[in-house]
């Protein structure tokens, strides 16, 4: 069976214009596949769309989207098979970072940054998936997700609550796609480290030294899709993969050990959690 990142297959990429998306984006048109970046931000969609042009004008389908927007995730879609046909790695990538404050203010903040991050996911996939099935070709959907979503740091909890729910969505469809006889799509979730994109570099204007840049994220991402990893934990200059997994750990024993929620931050176990991470 044909591999879905051959030449001549199509991605779709969600928030494609900039960041890991773009990076993503790039990577897999110097493959040659046909390569369809939907964003929000025009502007920002005009700029890529002339980058990626300059490798392969035929095979680069930009497209305004707001994933937010049910008419427009379809529209996208039905532009993307009227124009190639069939989709073998989509990317649910588009993403707000947006901070609403504390868990009784803002109601409607907290509204459109799920229909974003989370809902957004869920559109793209149930858009996209069933004709990916009937298709019968090897593809694969790659969520992204957020380390956020799995510690779950105060300061941001809206943001928290819809990767947490990403990260739910996620494996809930990893496992309904293994359920498919014969089937040939695989569903795998994306939780970068620190990545200086568009998203966090409106706090720096140059690359911090402790962060990855997008094309590291794409890079990391595509060697674990070829040993099928579902988790794809990216470390970045700061954070090592063993780092994350002592960090992972202490939030799922916050759970089994019955400690206060988020005891990571509570100044009763400060100086256990210290401990902890030393040993």
């Amino acid at each position: 069976m044909t591999n879905w990142n051959d030449a001549g297959r199509t991605a779709v990429i969600t928030g494609g214009a900039s960041g890991i998306g773009l990076a993503t984006a790039v990577r897999l048109l110097g493959r040659g596949m046909n390569v369809v970046v939907a964003d929000r931000d025009q502007a920002a969609l005009d700029v890529a769309q002339a980058t990626l042009q300059a490798a392969g004008a035929d095979r680069v389908l930009a497209r305004v989207c707001d994933v937010a927007d049910d008419a427009q995730v379809i529209a996208l879609r039905d532009a993307v098979l009227d124009r190639f046909g069939g989709v073998h790695f989509l990317m649910n990538n588009a993403g707000s970072g947006m901070a609403p404050g504390l868990p009784w203010e803002n109601l409607e903040a907290w509204k459109t940054l799920s229909e974003i991050n989370l809902w957004g996911v869920i559109r793209g996939c149930q858009a996209f998936i069933p004709a990916m099935i009937d298709a019968g070709a090897r593809g694969v959907i790659v969520n992204t997700g957020s380390k956020q979503g799995i510690t779950k740091p105060p300061g941001n909890c809206a943001y928290n609550l819809s990767k947490a729910g990403v990260l739910a969505y996620t494996e809930c469809l990893a496992h309904a796609l293994r359920q498919i006889p014969d089937g040939a799509l695989s569903a795998h979730l994306l939780v970068p480290g620190y990545t200086f994109t568009g998203m966090t570099g409106a706090r720096a204007a140059t690359k911090p030294a402790g962060a990855w840049t997008p094309d590291q994220v794409a890079g990391f991402m595509f060697d674990a899709l070829e040993k099928g990893d579902f988790y794809i934990l990216c470390p970045d200059n700061d954070v090592t993969r063993a780092m994350d997994e002592k960090r992972i750990q202490w939030a799922a024993d916050d759970l089994i050990q019955n400690r206060p929620a988020l005891s990571r931050w509570h100044p009763d176990f400060a100086d256990a959690f210290a401990k902890y991470m030393d040993s």
